[in-house]
């Protein structure tokens, strides 16, 4: 589908889901981040359905989805282009390494701004205890997606792209995805924690620029999150399932 298509034809977008938004129309995501609309693991709801449960003016947000205007054209990727490998790819590169560089940064500040500014603001130390933990299963989870996981969904895309039988049954893929999934819930889960407590990243008046720095990299994290969990959970996982389950009835 051209480019245009996909941003200005947005028929019934009241009933498709947030993931399907998010596929097709990926240079919306920030309004829907902007209203907290949960793109990636809450994907399946429609945006009608997410902005009832919300108590948010549908109309409204129809209203700027369609008229939102993009930065930069030039940024825009079509994830639904890519194959499994190139989705790998763009996942290392993009959010895996930002992951890794960003949390060492983020929970320093936090420890800092715990340390200083605690008893003023003691919500910033179970913010701080919150992000040691999510660190700490994020580097353990993103492993096991590089030394398990993906591989085994390139080996499937060979099979596939191949045209032979892939020999493996479908848990082969399905068991490691749900584990994935699931923690994929708890990061969510634990960033929209941080994100309540800290008022959705107020900055207090008297903050200091760590304090200031840190608020804001917690934000920029979770979005980061978002748009991570979004294409393994709606893109690069269905594809590998749809591969397998396809692949395993070729060659017999």
């Amino acid at each position: 589908m051209q480019l245009c298509k996909k941003l200005f034809i947005i028929m019934n977008i009241q009933q498709q889901t947030l993931a399907s938004i998010a596929i097709e129309h990926h240079q919306l995501v920030p309004v829907l981040e902007k209203y907290h609309l949960d793109f990636c693991c809450g994907g399946k709801q429609t945006l009608a359905e997410a902005c009832n449960e919300r108590g948010l003016d549908i109309t409204a947000i129809i209203k700027e989805l369609k008229t939102s205007d993009i930065q930069d054209q030039k940024a825009f990727v079509d994830f639904s282009d890519m194959n499994a490998e190139q989705l790998i790819r763009y996942i290392l590169i993009k959010h895996h390494f930002y992951t890794r560089q960003s949390m060492p940064d983020i929970e320093a500040h936090l420890t800092k701004v715990a340390a200083k500014h605690g008893e003023r603001y003691p919500y910033m130390r179970t913010v701080k205890d919150l992000f040691a933990y999510l660190k700490n299963d994020m580097y353990m989870h993103m492993q096991k997606e590089e030394m398990v996981l993906f591989p085994r969904i390139k080996e499937i895309a060979t099979s596939f792209n191949n045209k032979t039988n892939t020999n493996k049954q479908q848990e082969y893929i399905s068991d490691p995805v749900t584990m994935m999934v699931h923690e994929h819930d708890e990061a969510g889960a634990i960033m929209e924690q941080i994100r309540i407590l800290t008022s959705d990243y107020s900055i207090p008046e008297d903050a200091c620029n760590t304090f200031k720095i840190v608020l804001q990299e917690l934000k920029a994290f979770e979005e980061d999150l978002h748009k991570h969990v979004h294409l393994e959970n709606n893109l690069l996982f269905p594809m590998a399932e749809k591969m397998i389950e396809q692949s395993a009835g070729q060659a017999k």
